[in-house]
């Protein structure tokens, strides 16, 4: 489950990861790196080792300087001083400006998580506190995932609950009751009367599906809006496992004479960086002779690259068809602060070449990438599925460190701040509306930018429900933006 605490936590979320080929040509240009004398140590070696080589911040970040240490004994006795490998990261590797890079004990969990597989019962919901000087929570309910445990039972969106098994949410039980360990909860569904929760007597028993694939395509139907065919897209979490039904949208969208979009990434953290450019040029164009984006790393990695290396252009094709695109100048953007990553790439990566009318709430902010890290110096320490043999047994933790950030055409990437909307309108908690019904507030206002009445002739599209293979249980935050191409580099 994404988890949407506006009021409680700035979370940070997974960000992401990158797959690679066997043996990497990229190298550290440090002559002599440090060594590690103490295999109680061999953690701790590894996370500087890979974070002196990657992170975006490494000459920003003093401990990870290529000359902190002289000596392999100063390393050694350095690194034994964090005894749990989490406190080396947390206190003495992380830049102050990151808010996003995380690290798993288990990597395999990292990797199953950016795969798209989750343990979930299908229920995706924000948190607020009830008052500014209360400790109590309530939620309130976003979507329902297709297909999810959460989809055969009596919830819906705009409903709201102030408990699980009986006990009031707050800010320091929701964790454990919503997100702990607990496959089965049952929630107690509430009613909000002048200001003030009551139980309602409804209560709703959700069970958590171990490695349960979500179908990022909430909604895709059109809408007849004074005569102009509109496409609206409610697009959930940019998943290259399906870039084949996200096309396939598009062909039915092209096929009804779509002419205007509505794409909603309100609830979006992210995902592919390629899956964005596949969206990109479904919304814009195929010319893949145009600049998508272009990658920055730190000065390390940056030199081992050509410039056309650092360059993502729009694509014509997915990698198995053709792609489906409505060729637009004009697009219009739903968002809210859960808006983030891949999201706000695909805001940026369009912006020099069309009108983009961004309607919601300021986004995340999250302008940087990152790849999946581990133990294996062999292949520069990226994650390669064919590699995992060759991950000590004694060091199973997955890194998932900032190590770059995205440029658009014009050369821009500063929005650490989010990107503002053209027409603010936030989510009315009391009044959410039902997705892709033209009064839903926020696709009725990009209805009325659009002008006419709205005729409701739309299709809906209809995938069959996605069989679950993994064997993984993923138990962490759904991630921002990954890369999911090999890195190559000049041979």
């Amino acid at each position: 489950m994404k988890k949407v605490f506006f009021l409680l936590f700035s979370l940070t979320l997974i960000l992401y990861s990158c797959s690679s080929d066997d043996g990497n040509e990229i190298e550290n240009p440090n002559p002599n790196p440090p060594v590690a004398e103490d295999p109680d140590v061999t953690v701790q070696s590894f996370m500087w080792s890979a974070m002196n080589l990657w992170y975006f911040w490494q000459g920003e970040v003093a401990v990870l300087a290529d000359d902190r240490f002289s000596t392999n004994e100063e390393f050694t006795n350095f690194l034994a001083q964090f005894p749990n490998p989490f406190d080396l990261w947390q206190n003495e590797i992380l830049f102050d400006e990151d808010r996003f890079s995380f690290l798993n004990e288990d990597f395999s969990e990292l990797v199953s998580n950016l795969s798209g597989v989750s343990r979930s019962n299908g229920l995706e919901f924000g948190l607020q506190f009830i008052t500014s000087g209360s400790d109590n929570v309530f939620g309130y309910v976003q979507y329902i995932i297709p297909g999810s445990d959460a989809e055969g039972e009596d919830i819906s969106r705009g409903e709201f609950f102030t408990h699980v098994d009986g006990v009031q949410l707050t800010g320091t039980n929701f964790r454990d009751l919503l997100f702990g360990e607990n496959a089965t909860y049952t929630l107690g569904m509430a009613d909000l009367n002048g200001g003030t929760f009551s139980l309602n007597g409804k209560e709703v028993t959700l069970t958590k599906i171990e490695n349960f694939v979500e179908n990022p395509i909430q909604v895709a139907t059109t809408l007849d809006v004074g005569g102009t065919t509109v496409a609206y897209l409610m697009y959930n979490r940019f998943l290259s496992s399906f870039n084949e039904e996200l096309n396939a949208a598009f062909a039915q969208f092209v096929a009804a004479g779509a002419t205007e979009l509505v794409l909603d990434m309100r609830y979006n953290p992210g995902g592919s960086v390629n899956t964005s450019r596949l969206l990109a040029s479904m919304v814009h164009s195929t010319d893949t002779d145009k600049l998508y984006i272009r990658q920055r790393w730190n000065d390390k990695i940056q030199a081992q690259f050509t410039a056309e290396q650092l360059e993502d252009n729009f694509a014509n094709t997915t990698g198995s068809s053709p792609i489906n695109s409505l060729n637009l100048n004009r697009v219009y953007i739903l968002t809210t602060g859960g808006s983030a990553s891949a999201s706000e790439l695909v805001i940026n990566g369009l912006e020099p070449y069309m009108n983009i009318i961004q309607i919601g709430e300021t986004t995340t902010g999250k302008n940087e990438f990152s790849i999946t890290l581990v133990d294996d110096p062999g292949n520069s320490f990226i994650y390669s599925a064919s590699r995992e043999n060759l991950i000590p047994a004694d060091s199973q933790w997955g890194l998932q460190p900032l190590v770059g950030r995205n440029e658009n055409a014009d050369g821009f990437f500063d929005y650490t701040d989010g990107l503002a909307p053209d027409i603010e309108l936030e989510e009315d908690v009391t009044n959410l509306g039902i997705l892709g019904d033209p009064d839903e507030p926020l696709l009725a206002r990009a209805l009325q930018e659009i002008g006419g009445a709205v005729t409701r002739r739309g299709f809906n599209v209809q995938f069959p429900a996605r069989p679950i293979t993994s064997s993984r249980v993923q138990t962490t935050m759904k991630d921002n933006m990954f890369l999911d191409k090999p890195i190559e580099m000049n041979q």
